[in-house]
Protein backbone atom coordinates (compact mmCIF):
# COMPACT_ATOMS: atom_id res chain seq x y z
CA UNK A 1 0.00 0.00 0.00
CA UNK A 2 1.11 3.27 -0.88
CA UNK A 3 1.91 5.56 1.87
CA UNK A 4 0.66 7.94 -0.08
CA UNK A 5 -2.91 6.45 1.37
CA UNK A 6 -1.84 6.33 5.04
CA UNK A 7 -0.78 10.45 4.50
CA UNK A 8 -4.26 11.04 3.27
CA UNK A 9 -5.89 9.65 6.32
CA UNK A 10 -3.92 12.09 8.61
CA UNK A 11 -4.68 15.36 6.92
CA UNK A 12 -7.62 17.13 8.20
CA UNK A 13 -5.71 16.22 11.75
CA UNK A 14 -2.89 17.65 10.69
CA UNK A 15 -4.59 20.74 9.42
CA UNK A 16 -6.36 21.02 12.64
CA UNK A 17 -2.44 20.89 14.48
CA UNK A 18 -1.59 23.54 12.18
CA UNK A 19 -4.00 26.38 12.59
CA UNK A 20 -4.17 25.63 16.13
CA UNK A 21 0.04 26.25 16.24
CA UNK A 22 -0.81 29.37 13.49
CA UNK A 23 -3.10 30.77 16.18
CA UNK A 24 -0.59 30.65 19.25
CA UNK A 25 2.67 31.50 17.72
CA UNK A 26 5.57 31.37 20.53
CA UNK A 27 9.02 32.56 19.80
CA UNK A 28 12.04 30.71 20.05
CA UNK A 29 13.03 29.11 23.61
CA UNK A 30 9.55 30.32 24.14
CA UNK A 31 8.12 27.21 22.54
CA UNK A 32 6.30 25.99 25.90
CA UNK A 33 2.61 25.28 24.65
CA UNK A 34 4.11 23.94 21.14
CA UNK A 35 5.75 21.72 22.87
CA UNK A 36 3.61 20.35 25.30
CA UNK A 37 0.68 19.65 22.21
CA UNK A 38 3.67 17.99 20.27
CA UNK A 39 4.41 15.32 23.21
CA UNK A 40 1.06 14.96 23.93
CA UNK A 41 0.41 14.11 20.29
CA UNK A 42 3.45 11.74 19.92
CA UNK A 43 2.91 9.92 23.23
CA UNK A 44 -1.06 8.95 21.96
CA UNK A 45 0.70 8.16 18.74
CA UNK A 46 2.55 5.34 20.77
CA UNK A 47 6.02 7.11 20.46
CA UNK A 48 8.72 7.45 23.06
CA UNK A 49 8.92 10.65 23.81
CA UNK A 50 11.61 12.86 25.63
CA UNK A 51 10.90 16.64 26.55
CA UNK A 52 13.07 19.52 27.36
CA UNK A 53 15.76 18.92 25.14
CA UNK A 54 18.04 21.75 24.91
CA UNK A 55 15.18 24.16 26.23
CA UNK A 56 11.92 23.77 24.84
CA UNK A 57 12.51 20.38 21.94
CA UNK A 58 10.95 17.85 21.96
CA UNK A 59 12.20 14.00 20.53
CA UNK A 60 9.93 11.42 19.60
CA UNK A 61 11.30 7.65 19.12
CA UNK A 62 9.62 4.98 16.68
CA UNK A 63 11.39 1.77 16.75
CA UNK A 64 10.71 -0.28 13.67
CA UNK A 65 10.09 -4.05 13.85
CA UNK A 66 13.45 -5.01 13.26
CA UNK A 67 16.77 -3.54 14.09
CA UNK A 68 18.35 -1.28 11.91
CA UNK A 69 19.68 1.82 10.92
CA UNK A 70 18.38 5.47 12.35
CA UNK A 71 16.79 8.13 10.41
CA UNK A 72 16.30 11.82 12.00
CA UNK A 73 13.47 14.00 10.76
CA UNK A 74 13.24 17.45 12.07
CA UNK A 75 10.87 20.42 11.89
CA UNK A 76 11.31 24.06 13.26
CA UNK A 77 8.47 25.55 15.99
CA UNK A 78 9.55 29.06 16.70
CA UNK A 79 7.31 31.58 14.98
CA UNK A 80 8.46 35.39 14.58
CA UNK A 81 8.52 39.03 16.06
CA UNK A 82 5.93 40.22 13.23
CA UNK A 83 2.22 41.49 13.10
CA UNK A 84 -0.10 39.38 11.26
CA UNK A 85 -2.15 41.03 8.61
CA UNK A 86 -3.51 37.92 6.97
CA UNK A 87 -6.84 38.46 7.93
CA UNK A 88 -7.56 34.52 7.79
CA UNK A 89 -9.96 33.09 10.43
CA UNK A 90 -7.39 31.72 12.24
CA UNK A 91 -4.43 34.20 12.35
CA UNK A 92 -2.38 34.77 15.41
CA UNK A 93 -4.31 35.70 18.19
CA UNK A 94 -0.98 37.41 19.88
CA UNK A 95 -0.01 40.56 19.12
CA UNK A 96 3.21 40.68 17.44
CA UNK A 97 4.18 37.67 16.75
CA UNK A 98 3.24 35.22 13.84
CA UNK A 99 4.07 32.00 12.07
CA UNK A 100 5.34 33.90 9.21
CA UNK A 101 8.02 31.13 8.08
CA UNK A 102 5.71 28.01 8.06
CA UNK A 103 7.09 26.60 10.98
CA UNK A 104 3.60 25.57 12.12
CA UNK A 105 3.36 23.48 8.64
CA UNK A 106 6.58 22.12 9.06
CA UNK A 107 5.52 21.04 13.25
CA UNK A 108 1.85 19.86 11.43
CA UNK A 109 3.77 18.22 8.93
CA UNK A 110 6.43 15.97 10.95
CA UNK A 111 3.16 14.89 13.17
CA UNK A 112 1.61 14.03 10.44
CA UNK A 113 4.41 12.25 9.78
CA UNK A 114 4.72 10.28 12.76
CA UNK A 115 1.50 9.30 13.34
CA UNK A 116 1.36 8.06 9.67
CA UNK A 117 4.69 5.99 10.13
CA UNK A 118 3.68 4.64 13.82
CA UNK A 119 0.98 2.84 11.36
CA UNK A 120 3.54 1.04 9.61
CA UNK A 121 6.62 0.32 12.33
CA UNK A 122 6.05 -3.19 12.07
CA UNK A 123 7.48 -2.80 8.34
CA UNK A 124 10.31 -0.62 9.58
CA UNK A 125 14.15 -2.07 9.49
CA UNK A 126 15.01 0.33 12.23
CA UNK A 127 14.07 3.52 13.63
CA UNK A 128 12.75 7.05 13.18
CA UNK A 129 13.80 9.88 15.38
CA UNK A 130 11.52 13.01 14.91
CA UNK A 131 13.07 15.92 15.92
CA UNK A 132 10.68 19.26 17.25
CA UNK A 133 13.61 22.01 17.57
CA UNK A 134 12.94 25.74 19.02
CA UNK A 135 15.14 29.01 18.00
CA UNK A 136 15.81 27.98 14.46
CA UNK A 137 14.64 31.81 13.98
CA UNK A 138 16.89 33.31 16.23
CA UNK A 139 19.93 30.91 15.85
CA UNK A 140 21.41 28.38 18.64
CA UNK A 141 18.28 25.80 18.49
CA UNK A 142 19.94 23.33 16.72
CA UNK A 143 23.34 23.82 18.37
CA UNK A 144 21.47 23.71 21.20
CA UNK A 145 19.82 20.10 20.71
CA UNK A 146 23.30 18.51 19.17
CA UNK A 147 24.57 19.49 22.42
CA UNK A 148 21.83 18.18 24.53
CA UNK A 149 22.60 14.56 22.46
CA UNK A 150 20.13 14.62 19.78
CA UNK A 151 21.98 12.71 17.18
CA UNK A 152 23.13 9.80 19.52
CA UNK A 153 21.07 7.54 21.27
CA UNK A 154 20.22 6.55 18.95
CA UNK A 155 23.08 7.83 16.89
CA UNK A 156 21.30 8.91 13.47
CA UNK A 157 22.91 7.89 10.40
CA UNK A 158 20.92 10.05 8.82
CA UNK A 159 18.78 13.20 8.64
CA UNK A 160 16.38 15.01 6.49
CA UNK A 161 13.74 17.91 6.66
CA UNK A 162 11.56 19.94 4.57
CA UNK A 163 10.92 24.28 4.40
CA UNK A 164 7.92 25.47 2.69
CA UNK A 165 8.78 27.46 -0.63
CA UNK A 166 6.66 30.34 -1.77
CA UNK A 167 8.18 29.69 -5.54
CA UNK A 168 6.90 26.54 -6.18
CA UNK A 169 3.27 25.25 -6.69
CA UNK A 170 1.10 23.51 -3.99
CA UNK A 171 1.72 19.25 -4.58
CA UNK A 172 5.44 20.30 -5.80
CA UNK A 173 9.01 19.39 -3.81
CA UNK A 174 12.40 20.95 -5.00
CA UNK A 175 15.52 19.05 -4.30
CA UNK A 176 19.42 19.96 -4.99
CA UNK A 177 22.69 18.30 -4.28
CA UNK A 178 25.61 20.16 -2.97
CA UNK A 179 24.78 23.61 -1.82
CA UNK A 180 21.46 24.04 -0.89
CA UNK A 181 21.43 27.38 1.50
CA UNK A 182 24.34 29.94 2.68
CA UNK A 183 25.96 30.93 6.14
CA UNK A 184 25.03 33.56 7.73
CA UNK A 185 27.49 35.80 9.58
CA UNK A 186 26.78 39.40 10.86
CA UNK A 187 29.06 41.95 11.62
CA UNK A 188 29.19 45.61 13.71
CA UNK A 189 31.33 48.12 12.79
CA UNK A 190 31.75 51.33 14.66
CA UNK A 191 33.06 54.49 13.35
CA UNK A 192 34.12 57.16 15.29
CA UNK A 193 35.37 60.89 14.10
CA UNK A 194 35.18 64.36 15.96
CA UNK A 195 31.63 65.82 15.81
CA UNK A 196 31.01 69.61 15.64
CA UNK A 197 28.85 71.78 14.02
CA UNK A 198 27.28 71.24 10.79
CA UNK A 199 28.12 74.66 9.61
CA UNK A 200 31.77 73.95 9.80
CA UNK A 201 32.52 70.51 9.03
CA UNK A 202 35.85 71.56 7.92
CA UNK A 203 37.25 71.26 11.67
CA UNK A 204 35.22 68.13 11.97
CA UNK A 205 35.93 64.54 10.71
CA UNK A 206 32.76 63.43 10.01
CA UNK A 207 31.96 59.68 10.65
CA UNK A 208 28.82 59.85 8.31
CA UNK A 209 31.03 60.71 4.93
CA UNK A 210 33.52 57.78 6.47
CA UNK A 211 30.47 55.26 6.79
CA UNK A 212 29.12 56.05 3.64
CA UNK A 213 32.53 55.63 1.65
CA UNK A 214 32.65 52.14 4.03
CA UNK A 215 29.27 50.85 2.61
CA UNK A 216 30.08 51.39 -0.86
CA UNK A 217 33.96 50.17 -0.96
CA UNK A 218 32.30 46.64 0.65
CA UNK A 219 30.26 46.05 -2.32
CA UNK A 220 34.20 45.26 -3.90
CA UNK A 221 34.71 42.79 -1.38
CA UNK A 222 32.42 40.55 -3.71
CA UNK A 223 33.08 42.12 -6.74
CA UNK A 224 36.58 42.47 -6.73
CA UNK A 225 37.90 40.53 -4.36
CA UNK A 226 35.99 37.08 -4.87
CA UNK A 227 35.94 34.67 -8.07
CA UNK A 228 33.02 35.95 -9.94
CA UNK A 229 31.76 32.18 -10.15
CA UNK A 230 31.55 32.39 -6.36
CA UNK A 231 28.31 33.65 -5.04
CA UNK A 232 28.28 36.19 -1.80
CA UNK A 233 26.65 38.54 -0.56
CA UNK A 234 27.69 41.15 2.04
CA UNK A 235 24.20 43.40 2.82
CA UNK A 236 24.31 46.76 5.47
CA UNK A 237 21.24 46.69 7.36
CA UNK A 238 21.78 49.41 9.79
CA UNK A 239 23.38 53.14 9.78
CA UNK A 240 22.70 55.02 12.57
CA UNK A 241 24.76 58.25 14.02
CA UNK A 242 25.11 59.56 17.65
CA UNK A 243 23.48 62.60 16.58
CA UNK A 244 19.97 63.81 16.33
CA UNK A 245 20.11 67.16 15.50
CA UNK A 246 20.02 68.63 11.79
CA UNK A 247 23.03 70.79 12.79
CA UNK A 248 24.90 68.31 14.64
CA UNK A 249 27.98 66.46 12.82
CA UNK A 250 27.82 63.55 14.73
CA UNK A 251 31.03 61.84 16.53
CA UNK A 252 30.02 57.91 15.96
CA UNK A 253 28.16 55.86 13.23
CA UNK A 254 27.18 52.67 14.00
CA UNK A 255 27.07 50.15 10.83
CA UNK A 256 25.42 46.90 11.33
CA UNK A 257 24.87 43.62 8.53
CA UNK A 258 25.20 40.17 7.28
CA UNK A 259 27.47 38.00 5.01
CA UNK A 260 26.34 34.92 3.20
CA UNK A 261 28.26 32.76 1.60
CA UNK A 262 28.56 29.30 0.36
CA UNK A 263 32.33 27.91 0.21
CA UNK A 264 34.05 27.31 3.45
CA UNK A 265 37.36 29.33 2.11
CA UNK A 266 35.54 32.03 1.41
CA UNK A 267 33.64 32.21 4.43
CA UNK A 268 37.20 32.81 5.82
CA UNK A 269 38.39 35.04 3.27
CA UNK A 270 35.62 37.75 3.43
CA UNK A 271 35.62 39.43 7.13
CA UNK A 272 39.45 39.59 6.70
CA UNK A 273 38.96 41.27 3.30
CA UNK A 274 36.33 43.51 4.84
CA UNK A 275 38.82 44.19 8.00
CA UNK A 276 41.40 45.31 6.03
CA UNK A 277 39.29 47.90 3.81
CA UNK A 278 37.16 49.01 6.85
CA UNK A 279 39.83 50.52 8.62
CA UNK A 280 42.07 51.66 6.06
CA UNK A 281 39.28 53.90 4.77
CA UNK A 282 38.47 55.48 7.98
CA UNK A 283 42.62 56.04 8.80
CA UNK A 284 42.25 57.61 5.53
CA UNK A 285 39.77 60.45 6.49
CA UNK A 286 41.38 61.02 9.84
CA UNK A 287 38.64 58.67 11.89
CA UNK A 288 39.00 55.08 13.33
CA UNK A 289 36.56 52.17 12.67
CA UNK A 290 36.29 49.16 14.95
CA UNK A 291 35.09 45.94 13.32
CA UNK A 292 33.65 43.05 14.93
CA UNK A 293 32.68 39.69 12.86
CA UNK A 294 30.30 36.86 14.62
CA UNK A 295 30.32 33.70 13.07
CA UNK A 296 26.70 32.84 12.43
CA UNK A 297 25.11 29.20 11.11
CA UNK A 298 26.91 27.15 8.46
CA UNK A 299 25.81 26.27 5.20
CA UNK A 300 23.56 23.53 4.00
CA UNK A 301 25.37 21.51 2.11
CA UNK A 302 23.12 18.92 0.99
CA UNK A 303 24.19 14.81 0.80
CA UNK A 304 24.24 13.40 -2.81
CA UNK A 305 22.94 10.06 -1.68
CA UNK A 306 20.33 11.30 0.85
CA UNK A 307 19.07 13.81 -2.14
CA UNK A 308 18.99 10.19 -4.51
CA UNK A 309 17.05 8.32 -1.87
CA UNK A 310 14.46 11.64 -1.12
CA UNK A 311 13.72 12.03 -5.32
CA UNK A 312 13.29 8.57 -5.50
CA UNK A 313 10.77 8.22 -2.57
CA UNK A 314 9.27 11.58 -4.12
CA UNK A 315 8.69 10.03 -7.01
CA UNK A 316 6.58 7.00 -5.91
CA UNK A 317 4.33 9.11 -3.45
CA UNK A 318 3.73 12.26 -5.59
CA UNK A 319 5.08 11.26 -9.37
CA UNK A 320 8.11 12.75 -11.14
CA UNK A 321 6.30 15.48 -12.69
CA UNK A 322 6.12 17.04 -9.33
CA UNK A 323 9.98 16.76 -8.53
CA UNK A 324 11.69 19.24 -9.37
CA UNK A 325 15.94 20.33 -9.38
CA UNK A 326 16.72 23.44 -8.31
CA UNK A 327 18.99 25.02 -10.52
CA UNK A 328 20.53 27.71 -8.11
CA UNK A 329 21.20 27.68 -4.48
CA UNK A 330 19.97 30.30 -2.14
CA UNK A 331 21.18 32.70 0.37
CA UNK A 332 19.05 32.50 2.75
CA UNK A 333 19.84 30.66 5.67
CA UNK A 334 18.98 27.70 7.86
CA UNK A 335 20.54 26.41 11.01
CA UNK A 336 19.91 22.80 9.88
CA UNK A 337 23.16 22.90 8.20
CA UNK A 338 24.52 22.32 12.03
CA UNK A 339 23.21 19.03 11.94
CA UNK A 340 25.08 18.22 8.25
CA UNK A 341 28.16 18.80 9.83
CA UNK A 342 27.94 15.85 12.00
CA UNK A 343 25.19 14.05 9.71
CA UNK A 344 24.46 13.11 6.07
CA UNK A 345 21.50 14.73 5.62
CA UNK A 346 19.12 16.96 3.14
CA UNK A 347 16.65 19.23 2.87
CA UNK A 348 13.81 20.16 0.59
CA UNK A 349 11.53 22.68 -0.25
CA UNK A 350 7.77 22.35 -0.40
CA UNK A 351 5.63 23.80 -2.79
CA UNK A 352 3.22 25.94 -0.90
CA UNK A 353 1.96 28.67 -3.42
CA UNK A 354 -2.21 28.53 -4.23
CA UNK A 355 -3.11 28.67 -7.75
CA UNK A 356 -4.63 32.09 -8.21
CA UNK A 357 -4.08 33.48 -4.29
CA UNK A 358 -0.86 36.06 -4.81
CA UNK A 359 -0.66 36.25 -1.18
CA UNK A 360 0.63 32.66 -1.32
CA UNK A 361 3.80 33.68 -3.54
CA UNK A 362 4.76 36.74 -0.98
CA UNK A 363 8.07 36.35 0.44
CA UNK A 364 8.80 34.29 3.59
CA UNK A 365 8.99 36.62 6.55
CA UNK A 366 6.17 38.74 4.84
CA UNK A 367 2.98 40.12 7.50
CA UNK A 368 0.20 38.74 4.81
CA UNK A 369 1.78 35.40 3.34
CA UNK A 370 -0.26 32.77 3.28
CA UNK A 371 0.51 28.93 2.71
CA UNK A 372 -1.68 26.28 0.50
CA UNK A 373 -2.91 23.12 3.15
CA UNK A 374 -2.44 21.00 0.17
CA UNK A 375 0.80 20.97 0.51
CA UNK A 376 0.71 19.07 4.19
CA UNK A 377 -0.36 16.23 2.27
CA UNK A 378 2.64 15.93 0.23
CA UNK A 379 4.84 16.78 2.99
CA UNK A 380 3.87 13.99 5.22
CA UNK A 381 3.87 11.78 2.50
CA UNK A 382 7.59 12.64 1.16
CA UNK A 383 9.31 12.60 4.24
CA UNK A 384 7.69 9.20 5.71
CA UNK A 385 8.36 7.29 2.16
CA UNK A 386 11.93 8.89 2.52
CA UNK A 387 12.17 7.00 5.27
CA UNK A 388 10.57 3.70 4.53
CA UNK A 389 13.06 3.98 1.75
CA UNK A 390 16.32 5.13 3.76
CA UNK A 391 15.58 2.18 6.56
CA UNK A 392 14.41 -0.43 4.40
CA UNK A 393 16.70 0.05 1.00
CA UNK A 394 19.97 -2.95 0.98
CA UNK A 395 22.99 -2.15 -1.01
CA UNK A 396 21.64 -3.43 -4.22
CA UNK A 397 18.65 -1.08 -3.37
CA UNK A 398 20.93 2.05 -2.77
CA UNK A 399 22.08 1.10 -6.72
CA UNK A 400 19.41 0.97 -8.09
CA UNK A 401 18.42 4.37 -6.74
CA UNK A 402 21.50 6.07 -7.70
CA UNK A 403 21.09 3.99 -11.29
CA UNK A 404 17.32 5.07 -11.34
CA UNK A 405 18.05 8.94 -10.84
CA UNK A 406 20.95 8.90 -12.84
CA UNK A 407 18.69 7.80 -15.84
CA UNK A 408 15.75 10.10 -15.16
CA UNK A 409 18.05 13.48 -14.98
CA UNK A 410 19.54 11.99 -18.56
CA UNK A 411 15.62 11.49 -19.37
CA UNK A 412 14.97 15.81 -18.31
CA UNK A 413 17.98 16.59 -20.08
CA UNK A 414 16.86 14.88 -23.62
CA UNK A 415 13.10 16.20 -23.00
CA UNK A 416 14.85 19.64 -22.26
CA UNK A 417 17.22 19.89 -25.33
Amino acid sequence: MSFRITAEKWKDEAIRLRRHIHQNPELGNQEFETAKLVAQFLTEAGLEVQTGVGGTGVVGLLKGGRDGRTIGIRADMDALPIEEKTGLPYASTREGVMHACGHDVHTAILLGTAAALSEHRDELQGTVKFIFQPAEEVRGGATDLIEAGVLQSPELDAIIALHVWPDLPAGKIGLRKGAMLAAADAFDIRVTGKGGHAAYPHRTVDPVIIAAQIITALQTVVSRNLSPLDSSVISITKLQSNSNAYNVIAGEVQLRGTIRTHNPETREAVPVYMKRLIETIAEGFGGQAIFDYYRGGSPVINDDHVVDVIEHAAESVIGKDSVVYLKEPSMGAEDFGAYLEYVPGAIFRLGTVAEGDARSQLPLHSDSIIFDEQAIVTGISVLGETAIHYLNQSSEDESRIALGVAAGKEERANANG
